[in-house]
C-alpha cells in the first residue's frame, strides 16, 4: 500500500493566506502543488475575481501550476429561486417574540467543499460514485495562520489529507501580507461571499464605500431575503421570523456599520495589518474547510424557526 499522496492540491480561496501559500510554492521556497482548486460561489466581489485573474497569470500559469476553477452554483441566484435547492446561508434572524437567531449554515459544504471534493475525485480517476480504494489519497493545503490555529482541522473523508504549511512555517496573517507586498500583491481581498452574514462592520463599509454597485447589489438581497430562501417559502416552510444579513437585524441600508467596535480598535492599536480582525474576534474571510462561523451558526430549531 502506497502512503504517499497522489498529488498536491491547494485549497485557493483567493484571500491573503491561501495566496501566499500559492506564491511560496511557485517560487519554490514551498513543494509544488499540482493543482490550486477556486471553488466559486458566484457571488464572491469583483476584487476577488480581479485578484485571481493576477495571480493566475503572474503566478501560478508561469510556474506551471494550474487554477482550476469549479462551482456549484450561484449562491446568491439560488437563494431567490424558488425552483432551486437552496443550502441556508447563516442569516440573522429576528423571531416573532423579539428573540434572536442564526439559520443553520450549509452553504460552505454545498458551495465550497462539495465542488473541490468533486473535483478532487475526478483527478484521482474515481468521480462520485465510484468508491476510492484504501490508501489513495491526495494532500490538500489549507491556507491557516497563526493567528487562527484553533481552525486547522483535518478533512472529514479519507481520500483527502489535509496539511496547513503556514502552521508548520510559524506564519502569522501579518507575515503572509508582508510577504505579498514583497511581490506587491500587498491588495490581496479577502475571500467570502458578498453579502456573508458574518461581515464585520468594516467589511460593510468597505463595500459601501469603494463599490457603490456591489452595495447596491447586498442591500437588493438583504431585502429579498426578509422571508428566508425562496424554495422554503414556495414549499410552505415558511420562516417564523424575519431574516437579515447584518447581525443588528435591521434592514443592511439602515444598519450601524459605521460604528467602530472595541475590537476593530483594539486591532488598530496592534498592527494595521491586523485591522480586519472584527467583531468576532477572527478575520473577515472565508475558507472551505475553516468557515469562521463554525461556532456561531445555530440552527432554527434552536430558536423556534421553521426552515
Amino acid at each position: 500500500m502506497s502512503h504517499k499522496p497522489r498529488f498536491r492540491a491547494l485549497s485557493l480561496g483567493a484571500g491573503v493566506q491561501s495566496s501566499t501559500l500559492l506564491a511560496l510554492s511557485a517560487e519554490g521556497i514551498l513543494p509544488r502543488v499540482d493543482y490550486a482548486i477556486f471553488a466559486d460561489t458566484g457571488w464572491e466581489p469583483e476584487a476577488v475575481y480581479a485578484h485571481l485573474d493576477r495571480l493566475e497569470e503572474e503566478i501560478s500559469t508561469p510556474a506551471g501550476i494550474p487554477v482550476l476553477r469549479v462551482s456549484a452554483g450561484n449562491i446568491r441566484d439560488d437563494a431567490l429561486n424558488p425552483n432551486h435547492r437552496f443550502a441556508s446561508m447563516p442569516l440573522h434572524i429576528l423571531n416573532q417574540d423579539g428573540q434572536a437567531g442564526m439559520t443553520r449554515r450549509q452553504c460552505t459544504g454545498e458551495y465550497k467543499v462539495k465542488p473541490i471534493k468533486q473535483e478532487v475525485r475526478k483527478l484521482l480517476g474515481y468521480p462520485y460514485p465510484a468508491r476510492i480504494p484504501k490508501g489513495v489519497f491526495v494532500e490538500q493545503w489549507v491556507g491557516i495562520s497563526t493567528d487562527e490555529f484553533h481552525r486547522a482541522k483535518d478533512a472529514d473523508v479519507k481520500y483527502m489529507r489535509n496539511r496547513h504549511p503556514l502552521l508548520d512555517m510559524s506564519w502569522s496573517r501579518s507575515d503572509c501580507v508582508r510577504y505579498l507586498t514583497s511581490l506587491g500583491l500587498a491588495n490581496t481581498p479577502k475571500s467570502s461571499c458578498l453579502g456573508c452574514p458574518f461581515h464585520g462592520n468594516a467589511q460593510w463599509r468597505n463595500i459601501r464605500d469603494t463599490s457603490p454597485s456591489e452595495w447596491a447589489d447586498v442591500v437588493e438581497f438583504d431585502a429579498a431575503i426578509r422571508q428566508g430562501n425562496a424554495r422554503a417559502n414556495a414549499s410552505g416552510s415558511r420562516l417564523l421570523g424575519e431574516a437579515f444579513l447584518h447581525r443588528s437585524r435591521v434592514p443592511l441600508s439602515e444598519a450601524p456599520i459605521d460604528h467602530v467596535t472595541a475590537a476593530e480598535r483594539a486591532a488598530l492599536r496592534i498592527s494595521a495589518d491586523d485591522a480586519d480582525v472584527l467583531e468576532n474576534g477572527v478575520e473577515d474571510g472565508c475558507s472551505p474547510w475553516a468557515c469562521r462561523g463554525d461556532a456561531d451558526a445555530l440552527t432554527q430549531d434552536d430558536f423556534g424557526l421553521a426552515t
